[in-house]
């Protein structure tokens, strides 16, 4: 991956992950007064922990599309190879699913319903982008390939089984 590249995908990450996993939950939770750090317990624990899954699924993802793809996750700058490998082997959708998961991990850490919102309407517009968007796009781009690849690696649930893809 060239350095430019690289820049390219921090500027993206920062830009729209970022919005929505840090300043939309930091004017949500400071409107609705959860803002503050809670007390150690189980949940804040499990949310650090769901959390900092999805940061690192969403970093893998991100390292995938410049390595493999030689592109960025925005689709103003698409990879120019289909990605398959890493964690799109097991769903055809990990960054979205990391995203969310922060997120999620967000509203556990804090206990707020607000959050837990987000994420349902964020998963939402996710799920309608893929489907109006990003899936005829890619099949349109990568034909055959991408339709074997989605005959072979579901949309949202995450395989356990590795089975090849395209």
């Amino acid at each position: 991956m060239t350095p430019a590249l690289a820049a390219k995908i921090l500027v993206f990450t920062v830009v729209v992950p970022g919005t929505v996993t840090v300043l939309i939950p930091y004017w949500i939770l400071s409107a609705s007064g959860g803002l503050a750090v809670p007390p150690l317990g189980v949940r804040p624990v499990i949310g650090l922990v769901v959390g900092a899954l999805g940061a690192f699924v969403y970093g893998w993802c991100a390292w995938d599309f410049g390595s493999a793809g030689r592109g960025t996750p925005a689709p103003i700058d698409p990879p120019q190879a289909l990605v398959v490998r890493g964690l799109y082997r097991y769903t055809r959708n990990p960054m979205y699913v990391g995203v969310l998961s922060l997120l999620l991990g967000e509203a556990l850490f804090f206990s707020s319903r607000w959050l837990l919102l987000q994420a349902v309407i964020l998963f939402g517009l996710f799920h309608s982008f893929v489907l109006l968007y990003e899936e005829p796009t890619l099949r349109r781009t990568f034909g055959t390939a991408y339709t074997r690849y989605c005959a072979s690696v579901p949309r949202w649930i995450w395989k356990t089984s590795r089975r090849r893809a395209a």
